[in-house]
């Protein structure tokens, strides 16, 4: 497999040992390159790609911690070590809630897990590291900058995440590691903020708390085993305060209905909406997987009312290849 493309945090952002109450160096041993290889075919190809890569972070004897996307409907995974070994991983299970997603290793990596934190117990202004794979050169001295909700455009939405600054540039993945050297969140995103008149990147990081209660689950099904969100295929985000339909997924139900890019969605069940958590958290009220979500559409000048049946999205996903 080719090599991870080279690269450095700049000096001035890297993390420096003498600032830290733990083994900066030990801890970022942890942290893994990953590199995935999807079919052409795949649900998600035509939006994440057939080719990711990103980070991980050893959690327990050969198996790592990542973000999901990275590793949804991956057929070959690969896990880059820093002594330059590369050793053959399974996608071993993904969680959507959350984002989390897991990759059981098929060889020795004989790394020491990273131990896991409390994302609950950071607060704002907490000096923190965001760990990529490659040790300090490929690392970030960050500061927790926000605990907020976050609702992401695809159906998903976080009650708490964590927001960094600086960021990490290739933040896919990266261990969120706190001052005492604990595991405390999951790489996610890159967003902007604009702060004194500039904009200035940050990171969303996944909280480590979210995967206690489901790390059995994914380890055992590869999956959390539970009734699945009710999903409707749509990618949406807020304008004027409106929630508006600003891509649609094939396949999904939101295609079937033949609802469009443009569309405003003004109620869920007959309950208005007032922005798009509001919007979520009204559809994923209404039952699991396979409920009807009926909604209120304006378009173009015409307001409409549509039912959708729900579908549980993983159903369009293409099982991991066993080995």
């Amino acid at each position: 497999m080719p090599s991870l493309t080279e690269w450095k945090v700049p000096p001035a952002f890297q993390p420096r040992s003498e600032d830290y109450r733990f083994d900066l160096d030990r801890a970022l041993m942890s942290v893994v390159g990953l590199h995935s290889i999807i079919p052409p075919d795949a649900f998600s190809a035509e939006t994440l790609g057939t080719e990711r890569a990103g980070n991980g972070v050893v959690i327990d004897d050969g198996l790592v911690l990542t973000i999901g996307y990275l590793i949804t409907e991956a057929e070959a995974v690969w896990l880059h070590l820093g002594d330059g070994r590369v050793v053959e991983g399974h996608a071993l299970g993904f969680d959507f809630e959350s984002g989390f997603g897991l990759v059981q290793a098929l060889g020795r990596l004989d790394l020491d897990p990273l131990p896991i934190g409390s994302s609950a117990a950071t607060r704002i202004g907490d000096d923190v590291v965001l760990g990529g794979a490659g040790g300090r050169t490929r690392s970030v001295a960050s500061q927790i900058a926000a605990k907020q909700e976050f609702a992401g455009y695809w159906e998903y939405l976080l009650d708490e995440a964590i927001f960094t600054y600086p960021s990490h540039p290739n933040w896919g993945g990266t261990g969120l590691i706190s001052d005492t050297g604990g595991l405390i969140g999951i790489g996610s995103l890159q967003l902007e903020r604009e702060r004194s008149g500039r904009a200035e990147h940050i990171n969303m990081i996944v909280p480590i708390d979210l995967l206690k209660p489901v790390l059995n689950d994914l380890r055992k099904f590869g999956r959390v085993n539970r009734p699945a969100r009710p999903w409707l295929g749509m990618f949406t985000t807020e304008i004027d305060d409106r929630v508006v339909v600003v891509g649609i997924a094939s396949k999904g139900p939101a295609a079937r209905a033949e609802l469009k890019t443009g569309d405003v969605i003004l109620a869920v069940a007959g309950e208005k909406i007032t922005s798009q958590t509001d919007f979520y958290r009204k559809l994923w009220a209404l039952g699991s997987a396979g409920v009807d979500v009926p909604l209120t559409v304006y378009h173009e000048g015409v307001t409409f009312d549509v039912t959708l049946t729900s579908i549980d999205r993983a159903r369009l996903l293409k099982a991991p290849r066993l080995h």
